[in-house]
């Protein structure tokens, strides 16, 4: 059936790699991500989690936001 639509290379093990990478990209945490795959340790959720380090920069602007939010000006050095 694979062979009949091009996919003649894929194995299952391909699809349930595809399937975890695209839950780590949604946002799947790591414990999500070990429910999925029925692991009991982090190390292979991580693999799929190190993939969307982009979140990374998603993160730190989220923090950089809060800390702006509640960013106070600085004092006036004569204390008014």
């Amino acid at each position: 059936m694979l062979s009949a639509r091009g996919l003649g290379d894929v194995h299952f093990h391909d699809l349930r790699h595809t399937g975890n990478t695209l839950a780590a990209t949604g946002g799947a945490t790591t414990r999500e991500l070990m429910h999925r795959m029925g692991h009991s340790s982090v190390r292979a959720a991580l693999i799929y989690q190190h993939l969307v380090n982009g979140r990374d920069h998603e993160i730190a602007d989220y923090v950089d936001g809060q800390i702006k939010k509640v960013k106070r000006p600085p004092r006036d050095p004569s204390g008014t």
